[in-house]
């Protein structure tokens, strides 16, 4: 049995005596273990040390893997912000749910009310629920964080560059930037209110950090009850902002004071989890959305031999650097290189606390075999299907090979990415039909479609289902399976900035 391996019929018996540690609840169930997903905003694959970055120090992350399971092939179905972030908290295809893209400051429609979030799943157990840091699926007060299970927000309620001074921030000093045409000034929002009307620079600066604060006083407010905390930090999205604690701190200019930023705050929440005695009765989670923003350059991460990034929908653009920790029941310093995603973190904790799944469709397996070091556990998922953009299905995959059905991408130019906070443009490129064998060309380099008819058959047939299920604009269908969006209905109140 490989090293840090503990056979799967323990770690359930484990599960039971965990569950039934410690405080109960006040109708005298058990305490359930404790949630936390930590959502990074754009980070590639190769940002951070344990995934094989340099020049930037990250210690905590480095702890948390020493303690945990490093995940290396963690998928998300989208590569924009929005769509991943709804089928996060949804356990869906993002496309399943009606949600694409990046909702901006001008949109009047959000996750719909009767999708069951993580933190409804969590509330049907009686937890105390959190959200500090971007939400970003919708800002009107009816789509808001306290109407879809959270008991507290605050933060942003979109993307840090949906503001009017960017990408021109970095030529001015402070309060003299131009300002861009069509967007309102950016709001912080606590509840369903805002509470700073007129988002600075200087305020940008300490988002890292009042997020993390915020997360680690919830920590210690409901010690005594089991909780879920979600932190979706608004970094490392650009434009980049660090405080003064983290400045010049890497070696790797900007961008990387701020992933060390970030995994203080890492480090600031773990903390706080084992100061309060709470170490083996929580998991928590790291991850991020999508991939790196290439066209910013030098204010961007990388995504190692993965190809592309944000926006498309190759392994850079898709493949995210997760790291999960729960002392006891994980197995320390191991590694899992099975295909599992973010769609399945809903029905996963589902399945650890015991609360019932939605009674509609979600895309989302049980992945407890896979964290917990089951011997020879292999990924549920037969076909990863969720990759759209634009409406249209783009990728279909199973745990080995990946089909790209034949779309427009963006790319950089020859020239590469942008310098000091100003992206360099993309080209659009079309890609054929095309297979490859992500285990041995994780690079998406080598199409070997004509060599294998046999997979490229058998993925056509699980693209022809998606379509079936999900639509697709190109083929102009629309889906059985999709459910709408929210929009705003006459009389629904509206934020006001």
């Amino acid at each position: 049995m490989p090293a840090g391996q503990i056979p799967y019929a323990v770690i359930l018996a484990l599960f039971m005596l965990v569950a039934c540690k410690g405080e109960e609840s006040q109708a005298g169930q058990p305490r359930a273990p404790n949630i936390v997903i930590i959502f990074i905003d754009d980070m590639g694959y190769e940002d951070i040390e344990p995934f094989g970055a340099s020049g930037i120090e990250t210690p905590n992350l480095n702890r948390m893997a020493a303690e945990g399971m490093r995940f290396t092939d963690f998928a998300v179905p989208s590569s924009v912000c929005s769509a991943s972030r709804a089928a996060l908290l949804t356990g869906c295809y993002n496309r399943r749910v009606s949600i694409s893209g990046a909702l901006g400051p001008r949109a009047s429609h959000g996750l719909h009310a009767d999708e069951v979030t993580l933190a409804e799943i969590c509330k049907q157990k009686g937890y105390a629920t959190a959200c500090f840091g971007k939400w970003h699926l919708g800002h009107h007060p009816k789509f808001l964080p306290l109407q879809q299970g959270f008991d507290e927000y605050y933060g942003l309620p979109y993307s840090n560059d949906m503001w009017p001074f960017h990408p021109d921030y970095v030529d001015f000093p402070e309060g003299t930037a131009k300002r861009k045409k069509g967007y309102p000034n950016l709001p912080i929002i606590a509840g369903n209110r805002v509470i700073d009307s007129e988002v600075s620079g200087s305020d940008q600066e300490q988002l890292t950090t009042r997020y993390t604060e915020r997360a680690v006083e919830f920590i210690a407010e409901n010690r005594e009850r089991p909780f879920f905390l979600y932190v979706p930090h608004s970094m490392v999205h650009v434009p980049l902002f660090v405080s003064d604690k983290f400045r010049g701190k890497s070696q790797r200019g900007l961008f990387g004071d701020v992933v060390m930023e970030l995994d203080w705050s890492v480090g600031e929440i773990i903390g706080a989890i084992d100061r309060h005695d709470l170490t083996e009765e929580t998991l928590v989670i790291f991850t991020s959305d999508n991939g790196p923003w290439l066209s910013y350059g030098d204010h961007a991460g990388g995504a190692g031999v993965f190809r592309e990034g944000k926006g498309t929908q190759f392994e850079g653009g898709v493949r995210e650097p997760t790291i999960m920790r729960w002392p006891g029941m994980i197995p320390a310093g191991s590694e899992c290189g099975e295909l599992a995603a973010s769609i399945d973190l809903l029905p996963t904790i589902a399945a650890m606390i015991g609360a019932d799944l939605p009674g509609h469709k979600i895309d989302g397996k049980d992945i407890r075999p896979l964290m917990f070091g089951q011997e020879n556990a292999l990924s549920p998922h037969v076909a990863f299907y969720g990759y759209y953009a634009g409406g249209q299905l783009q990728t279909v995959r199973d745990r080995r090979w990946k089909l790209h059905l034949p779309h427009s991408y963006r790319s950089l130019t020859a020239s590469g990415g942008g310098t000091g906070g100003k992206p360099n443009a993309y080209q659009q490129l079309e890609i054929e039909l095309s297979l490859f064998d992500l285990q041995n060309d994780p690079g998406e380099s080598q199409n070997l479609a004509d060599k294998n008819r046999d997979v490229v058959e058998r993925l056509l047939m699980h693209a022809e289902r998606a379509r079936q299920d999900l639509g697709d604009t190109l083929s102009k269908r629309e889906g059985a399976g999709r459910r709408p969006h929210g929009e705003l209905a006459p009389g629904d109140e509206r934020l006001v900035w």
